[in-house]
């Protein structure tokens, strides 16, 4: 524990906020993306905590509603690849999001997980098709979804299998899905703040505009990925 505290804190000197990759390997406006997977494990045999985890993997009980793998999104068409069953996280997000998924075990409730990793070149098709930053991520700056730190989620009772209720729906963009809109049912507000403690609690923050919406809060902005699910598998 104490050699990968180190690592991690001397790894953060060489690595830049706003890419989460090797200074010298930085190029002044352009975004970095890592496409290549060799790449991606030659820097994990230096960085561990970049490993993506294949959240079932680490959290067998939480539930997918993967929405960009079914047309069952605001896109109402297939963003990902038919059969898409797997989703990811960076290791340190994904190990916090298991603490989340542990406590609300321990009231009778669990995860359900919407959208996670996303790779890069699923954002810039959103943007092809949606030009619009209230909506969607301006490919220029990339998505913490890219990077593996930005999760959509909501909270299920285990017992009977369904969804609090958080008074709208996944994506859905309007002012009722704010934190800040509070013309809800008592019982919503409360279903709400009892999400937003809790990613909050284990170092997720909020989006203000998307109740569903939380970023794992890290010293390091991690790098954007653009490899595929299936590839991930290989990691």
């Amino acid at each position: 524990m104490v050699r990968f505290a180190l690592q991690y804190a001397f790894s953060v000197l060489f690595f830049i906020g706003a890419s989460g990759i090797p200074a010298t390997k930085a190029q002044p406006n352009i975004l970095p993306v890592e496409r290549s997977l060799s790449k991606h494990k030659k820097e994990l045999r230096r960085f561990p905590y970049l490993e993506m985890i294949e959240l079932k993997s680490l959290i067998p009980s939480i539930i997918y509603d993967l929405r960009y793998a079914s047309p069952n999104n605001f896109m109402q068409r297939l963003m990902y690849p038919a059969g898409t069953n797997s989703t990811y996280l960076r290791r340190p997000a994904a190990d916090s999001l298991l603490k989340v998924q542990q406590e609300l075990k321990s009231q009778g409730l669990g995860i359900k997980i919407f959208d996670a990793y996303r790779p890069y070149s699923v954002t810039q098709h959103f943007w092809e098709l949606v030009k619009d930053e209230r909506y969607v991520a301006n490919p220029a700056k990339g998505s913490n979804h890219n990077r593996g730190t930005a999760i959509d989620l909501t909270i299920i009772d285990i017992k009977i299998g369904e969804e609090l209720d958080m008074g709208t729906g996944f994506d859905h963009f309007s002012d009722t899905a704010h934190h800040s809109f509070k013309q809800l049912p008592e019982s919503v507000l409360q279903n709400r703040e009892k999400l937003k403690n809790i990613m909050l609690k284990y170092g997720f923050a909020a989006l203000s505009t998307e109740w569903w919406h939380y970023t794992y809060q890290s010293p390091i902005r991690f790098p954007v990925l653009d490899i595929s699910f299936k590839k991930l598998r290989r990691q």
